[in-house]
Order: structure tokens, then C-alpha cells, then sequence
């Protein structure tokens, strides 16, 4: 007879077999003890700054430039896709609130500003190493680009760059080209208040101050840090320079483009005496007492860090003042000693306006005068694009 042990054995297998899968059903319906695993929140840009240790982290925060020195970001006419800024504010333009990020080649067609200028004002997010870049608090040996949210950018840039107020300010100019660009910047920018010569002196303490010394200002040609109170007309002072000279624009200094702070600089009293009216162009003999200054019987050259402010000062006298307002109508030319209300060189401006871009201390100015003085801003420091896009 076969006992009955072997069968007794696969009852009770049985029995556990059906106890196991019934217990791990009811730890299936159970809420687990442990939540799962969540994202760590990314980190905010003033975190970041302040948590410069290398560790790799996550940031979040607004796309507001490219680095290009430890203390200059610049917002458009980006020079390479090596690197960009971000904020926590979007408008943010003080370089202090910023976190510098290195692209690494990898990224670079996708997130480098000069290939995809589109990104400016962008929430992103990006993770690497928080350790100093460009010897400013940055993020280095980053490993991962995405939008807020966790996308890629999928629109395909557009030919020139954006600015925080392409939605406000600019609005009716975004998208247009040529000689409508052209007149919508004029009808836009031409509503401003207009400053006594007298005022001018003491806006230029504000738009033109040094940025490492508050008491002081910065002379445009010679780059020179100045006292503000000594200014005036003597050797060794600095005095208000138009660099659409007046007299090659036909107007005086009352109210109106003698006075107008988007070209009145400050400068050197002996250097401003030296360029005088004439044009820009490139070369000539060493001006004294301005580095890399060159000029000869008609034109001048400013030091090279300064020729970009010097075109895009003389875009904006260019379109501002039509004639349609009581005032002359200022014009560029490629004719050196063009008659009056001329001058020029356009083309070597436009090739200046390229090869020095925006800088910091640019961006402050145009900004200054927007919010404390005129009311109106320069487009060509927000879009120096737009120069291409109306004399080319």
C-alpha cells in the first residue's frame, strides 16, 4: 500500500503556497509606510550663489545672458554658445544675482545663446557643479540642460535676439525690418522728456558713474575714472561731450538732441577737443592721453572697448530725431565730411557695433536713462541687430 505522507506534504505545500499569495495581495492594496521617491526641488540662484562647494546641485532660474568677464554679461550680439547667466528674475541686471554656467560642447548647439538667442528670459533648469566660473559664482562640469518643466526648447530661434521689454516697450517694432522697423523704433522712442543743458551735468554723474567707485565718473574715450565734481572746462576736467557733434547735426544745446544723455557722454576737456566734429573712421596718429585713441584731419578712432557704444549712440540720433518733431534730420553717411545734418562713417559703425558688444556698464546706462530721466531708451544697446536690420 502507498502510505499517504507524500499526499499529506502537497496539502500542506498547497496550503502555504495560497497563504503567501493571499498576504502579498493585501501588502499590495496597503499604503506603503515609506512614500515613494520624489525630485529634489531645484535649488533658487541666490541659493546657488551662496552654496558655492561643488557639489552637483540643481538650479533653477532665468536665462538674463552671456558672461563674457567676471563682472559683464551681455544680452544680445552673444559671442559664442560657451556659457549663459541665469536669475531669479528675468530682468535681473545686476551681475551680483547671477550664476554663471558653462556649457559643455555637448550642449552647446542646443543651449548656447549665440546659436539659439531665443532662450533670453527662458526658465531653465540645469544641474552640475556649483564652483565658480569666469572667477564669479557659477556652475561648472554641468550635465543636464532642460526647461522649467522638464522640456527641451523646440522653437526654432529667430534672427536676432530679445530683450524684457520685446513684450512691453517694443512691441509694435518685434517682427519688422528695414524702413518699417525703422519708423515704428522712431514712433516709439521719439515720446521723451527733454533736459535742460544745465541738467545734463548732473544726469551724466548717474548714467556715465563707475561702477567701482560711486563718487566717480567714467570718461568714454579715455576710459578714465574721474571725480564727479570735477568737471568744467579746464585741462584735466572732464565736460560733456555729443558724440553726434553739434555742429554736424545743426542744433544747439537747448532742449532737444544738444541735450539729449542717449550720446552726451563724459570726457576728457582736452581729448573732447581732439575729436571735435569730425567723423569716426579707423586710423590716423596716437591722440594724447586716450590709449588706442588714433585720428588724423577728419576722423577719429575711439580705444576699441568703446566703438560699439559710439555706433549705437549714433543709431539712436539717427532714428530719434526725423525732422518731424522741430528738430533737424539727423542722418549716417559713408561720405567723410558729409554736409550737414551727416555724419558718419556708416559702414564702419555698423562693423563697430559687431565687433563690441553690449557690455554691463552700456546696459546700466540705457537703463538709467529710461527709468530716471528721458523716459525712452536705446533700441540699438537692447537689439544691435536692428542696425543690420535698417542700414543693410
Amino acid at each position: 500500500m502507498t502510505p499517504h505522507l507524500g499526499k499529506g506534504r502537497s496539502h500542506a505545500s498547497a496550503l502555504v503556497l495560497s497563504l503567501a499569495l493571499a498576504l502579498s495581495l493585501v501588502l499590495l492594496v496597503l499604503p506603503s509606510s515609506t512614500p515613494p521617491a520624489t525630485a529634489a526641488t531645484p535649488l533658487t540662484v541666490s541659493q546657488a550663489i551662496g552654496q558655492q562647494t561643488g557639489a552637483t546641485q540643481t538650479v533653477r532660474g532665468y536665462v538674463v545672458g552671456q558672461p563674457t568677464a567676471t563682472s559683464t554679461v551681455v544680452r544680445s550680439g552673444f559671442p559664442s554658445d560657451y556659457a549663459l547667466a541665469i536669475a531669479d528674475s528675468a530682468s535681473q541686471t545686476s551681475t551680483s544675482s547671477m550664476l554663471y554656467v558653462q556649457i559643455p560642447s555637448a550642449f552647446r548647439s542646443q543651449w548656447g545663446l549665440k546659436t539659439n538667442p531665443s532662450l533670453m528670459g527662458k526658465q531653465i533648469e540645469v544641474t552640475g557643479a556649483l564652483s565658480a566660473y569666469f572667477s564669479h559664482p557659477g556652475m561648472t562640469s554641468t550635465s543636464a540642460f532642460a526647461l522649467a518643466g522638464g522640456t527641451t526648447p523646440t522653437e526654432p530661434p529667430p534672427s536676432g535676439g530679445t530683450s524684457p521689454w520685446d513684450s512691453t516697450y517694443y512691441a509694435p517694432a518685434i517682427g519688422k525690418t528695414g524702413s518699417a522697423l525703422r519708423t515704428s523704433l522712431h514712433d516709439i522712442i521719439d515720446n521723451n522728456t527733454k533736459l535742460s543743458y544745465d541738467t545734463v551735468w548732473t544726469a551724466l554723474k548717474d548714467t556715465d558713474q563707475d561702477p567701482n567707485n560711486t563718487s566717480n565718473v567714467i570718461e568714454l574715450y579715455t576710459g578714465r575714472s574721474i571725480a564727479k565734481s570735477n568737471n568744467g572746462g579746464g585741462i584735466g576736467q572732464w565736460n560733456r561731450e555729443h558724440v553726434f557733434a553739434q555742429s554736424r547735426g545743426g542744433f544747439d544745446t537747448s532742449a532737444g538732441p544738444g541735450t539729449d544723455l542717449h550720446h552726451l557722454r563724459a570726457e576728457d576737456v582736452t581729448v573732447n577737443g581732439t575729436r571735435g566734429n569730425k567723423d569716426f573712421d579707423n586710423g590716423g596718429t596716437a591722440v594724447s592721453g586716450c590709449t588706442d585713441c588714433w585720428t588724423d584731419a577728419d576722423s577719429f578712432e575711439p580705444r576699441d572697448a568703446v566703438k560699439g557704444d559710439v555706433a549705437r549712440m549714433l543709431f539712436y540720433m539717427a532714428v530719434r530725431y526725423e525732422g518731424d518733431d522741430g528738430f533737424t534730420n539727423l542722418e549716417l553717411s559713408t561720405v567723410s565730411g558729409s554736409a550737414v545734418p551727416r555724419i558718419g562713417d556708416l559702414d564702419i559703425l555698423l562693423a563697430w557695433n559687431t565687433a563690441d558688444p553690449v557690455d554691463a556698464f552700456e546696459m546700466r546706462r540705457n537703463d538709467r536713462i529710461h527709468s530716471q530721466w528721458q523716459g525712452n531708451r536705446n533700441p540699438f544697446v537692447d537689439h544691435p541687430e536692428w542696425a543690420a536690420a535698417i542700414w543693410n
